[in-house]
């Protein structure tokens, strides 16, 4: 299988950066993260390692088998929704999958953007969050919207997220802008940078800035939790970044959510503690 390189530096960082066209950010360290070796969160042949949680249904119970392995692949029906959860919680790390649409959309979105999500620092009960999922800070992964962060929590401060955000909101949704103003969230979404003003909910949805590549081709999502950070690629390219984000580590949580979506080559790499720590 075709293995994710984990290698990063602050010289990566701050081209990220100057390919948006925005200014460096003045707390950013100089001293680059470093990181283990990666493992992998999926064996390329069944779901060891993870659980599944079905609406309506609950813990490993799947008759409709949402959550599938083919060909060294998650397959994720999205016939009902859930999702796959680890068994282990994870903080200080550099997260990354790659992940391409299938062709079948159902339910309620059968005419609707393909939609799923990464969850990260998933935390309190299953399907605590509308009967569905845990609580927790999501990656959004949707056509158009891919690389948004989600605030899924109970509406207190215990899970919220700070922005630099475009003066003008989106839909009601805030813009990620480095060197905006700050904003905090304990709800609804924070856009990527490029997310298209007249985004549709329609199925194959395409903005002018997408980076996400065409519907069937393989995409690879990473996501840094460093600290009370998290860092969003899509593609190699720096979509967005929250600050100050609770809580900052947890399980994490892959969706069914109407849409068929294939995920494979989910890679971990714990951060390596500095000699200070």
């Amino acid at each position: 299988m075709k293995k994710i390189n984990f290698a990063l530096s602050a010289q990566l960082v701050l081209l990220s950066f100057i390919s948006l066209g925005q200014e460096f950010p003045k707390d950013y360290s100089p001293n680059p993260i470093t990181y283990r070796k990666p493992k992998s969160l999926f064996n390329g042949q069944n779901l060891k390692g993870w659980y599944t949680f079905v609406q309506k249904r609950g813990k490993n119970m799947d008759p409709k088998n949402v959550f599938t392995v083919v060909d060294q692949q998650i397959r994720i029906s999205g016939e009902e929704w859930g999702c796959i959860t680890t068994n282990k919680q994870f903080e200080n790390y550099r997260l990354a999958l790659e992940f391409r649409w299938g062709g079948k959309t159902e339910g309620n979105r059968i005419d609707k953007a393909r939609d799923s999500g990464l969850l990260l620092h998933s935390t309190g009960e299953d399907g605590g969050s509308a009967g569905i999922w845990m609580h927790s800070i999501e990656c959004q992964i949707i056509e158009g919207g891919t690389g948004d962060i989600l605030v899924v929590g109970d509406g207190s401060e215990k899970f919220s997220i700070t922005a630099s955000v475009a003066t003008e909101k989106q839909a009601g949704s805030y813009r990620y802008q480095e060197g905006g103003s700050p904003a905090v969230l304990n709800k609804g979404r924070l856009n990527w940078y490029g997310r298209d003003e007249n985004w549709q909910d329609v199925i194959g949805f395409k903005g002018k800035q997408d980076i996400e590549k065409p519907m069937g081709e393989w995409n690879t999502l990473e996501c840094i939790a460093h600290e009370n950070e998290i860092i969003v690629y899509l593609n190699g390219v720096l979509v967005n970044r929250a600050r100050e984000v609770k809580p900052s580590k947890g399980q994490i949580q892959i969706q069914s959510e109407g849409a068929e979506i294939y995920v494979r080559n989910i890679e971990l790499s714990k951060q390596k503690k500095s000699r200070n720590n």
